[in-house]
């Protein structure tokens, strides 16, 4: 198995970690948000593709945006 982008997985972690502090502002509550973040990040845990990666990391930048609306 090839082991992923170095810089790409710091990325991954970075939106993470963002998203988590984010979802603390979350209407529905952090209890809510935190569980829902996480699924969605380990569906894609296996992911080697790194384009798809990217798109990963666009989507989430997108959520990003929206929650930062709310």
């Amino acid at each position: 198995m090839i082991p992923p982008n170095p810089a790409l997985r710091s990325q991954v972690i970075a939106i993470y970690k963002e998203l988590l502090y984010l979802g603390r502002e979350y209407p529905l509550g952090y209890d809510y948000f935190r569980p829902r973040l996480h699924r969605a990040f380990i569906s894609k845990a296996g992911e080697r593709d790194e384009e798809k990666i990217k798109k990963g990391i666009e989507q989430a930048e997108f959520v990003k945006k929206e929650i930062e609306a709310l």
